[in-house]
């Protein structure tokens, strides 16, 4: 493939119309819309081979469960990572979720930290709110700069002797800024301080190397990926496998059970108990697929040519306030315009003209504290984004 990129005949819904205008999705920090490749994956997996995985010796779920389980290469070939480091989930919450319950909790206790930054998500807030209201653990926070930047130095200073994780993600779903996370990594492995990567927002926009990343934890999304709600993976660097409890008990996860004891499986599948969401994982294998396809170089270079025209266009718009803007920032841009009202309304606005962007706090209260804001307007890119939609957005905007 040669040439800009022109992929919306790709994506189907993007020929409907919404409020009697096309289609112009801006929303793909929340969710991004799915390729026909994703769609016909799920359709011949439900209509074609559907049964259930794993055990069965039936050819039914012979095919199913190889397909499902190639699906678990295909990620660790994205993340270059081995397939057996592979956990899947139901999404980037989940598997942060189960680092926090299966690793965390069982080593951590009164006075022991995790730092984290003001730009997390609430995904990466929350199990750690349990920690510290269950066992007594401290979070300990890092700002960010006024840019939106998050200086991996001041990371790695905040690092005293009681803490025990660092979890930060890739990249702000506010802000849009990339993280230095290669830095972090090394200076609190220096350390002897493991590291989890939120990388929901991130391994969309920016190839993911988690050897060269130097984490411990990588948890991503497949919604946001272009696949289906649903589904994603954690990857967990092998040394710290042994060092985790079985997250959830049930069928899959099991070697032996009777009635005075249980033995546990290997990972992966120890930390993948009860009946997994099948289709969604081989929708998601569709869409790492069909990202490889195109060339993650050519996607990143079509997005940094949508942020340089946004940032050009959205600078025009009289009144408006962005937030985030630093060099290199990821495509989205979260912003205010007084005099629209507030960005609920402003939101709504759009949405009469078939525009379709998000409002609110985004999951990520603490950092809207920060920017003195209880809700901006946000809009989010994709690889179907095309310039014309951003002048579209600004054409409305300023006409407010």
């Amino acid at each position: 493939m040669t040439g800009p990129l022109d992929l919306r005949g790709d994506f189907p819904i993007l020929a409907r119309k919404v409020n009697g205008k096309p289609l112009c999705y801006m929303d793909s920090a929340s969710s991004a819309q799915k390729p026909r490749a994703v769609l016909d994956a799920v359709m011949s997996a439900y209509a074609e081979d559907y049964s259930n995985v794993h055990r069965g010796l039936h050819h039914l779920s012979a095919v199913m469960t190889e397909r499902y389980e190639s699906v678990r290469g295909i990620v660790a070939d994205f993340l270059n990572a081995e397939e057996d480091e592979v956990v899947f989930t139901s999404g980037a919450t989940e598997g942060i979720n189960l680092v926090a319950s299966s690793w965390a909790a069982p080593r951590l206790g009164p006075g022991d930290e995790i730092l984290l930054s003001a730009a997390e998500h609430h995904a990466n807030i929350v199990p750690w709110h349990f920690l510290r209201e269950r066992q007594g653990v401290v979070l300990k926070w890092v700002d960010f700069e006024p840019d939106g930047t998050l200086n991996p130095q001041a990371v790695i200073d905040a690092i005293g002797p009681k803490t025990r994780l660092v979890a930060v993600t890739q990249m702000s779903n506010v802000l849009g800024v990339e993280v230095d996370l290669a830095a972090i990594c090394a200076g609190a492995q220096a350390r002897g301080v493991p590291v989890l990567v939120d990388g929901a927002q991130g391994a969309v926009h920016a190839p993911v190397d988690v050897q060269a990343i130097g984490c411990d934890f990588y948890a991503l999304a497949g919604h946001k990926l272009y696949g289906p709600s649903g589904s994603g993976a954690l990857w967990v660097r092998r040394a710290r496998v042994a060092e985790m409890q079985p997250y959830r008990g049930g069928g899959d996860m099991i070697r032996e059970v009777t009635r005075d004891a249980v033995t546990y499986a290997a990972p992966p599948l120890r930390f993948e108990a009860g009946t997994p969401a099948i289709v969604a994982q081989i929708g998601l294998g569709a869409a790492l697929r069909y990202l490889d396809g195109i060339g993650l170089a050519r996607i990143r270079a079509h997005e940094r040519d949508l942020v340089a025209h946004a940032r050009a266009e959205l600078a025009k718009v009289p009144g408006i306030e962005l937030f985030g803007m630093a060099p290199g920032k990821g495509p989205l841009f979260s912003f205010r315009l007084e005099r629209a009202g507030s960005p609920q309304r402003l939101a709504a606005l759009l949405d009469q003209e078939g525009i379709a962007v998000r409002a609110g706090s985004f999951c990520s209260q603490p950092l809207m504290a920060s920017l003195g804001a209880k809700a901006l307007c946000r809009a989010s890119l994709g690889l179907y984004t095309t310039r014309a939609d951003i002048d579209r957005l600004c054409a409305a905007l300023c006409a407010l």
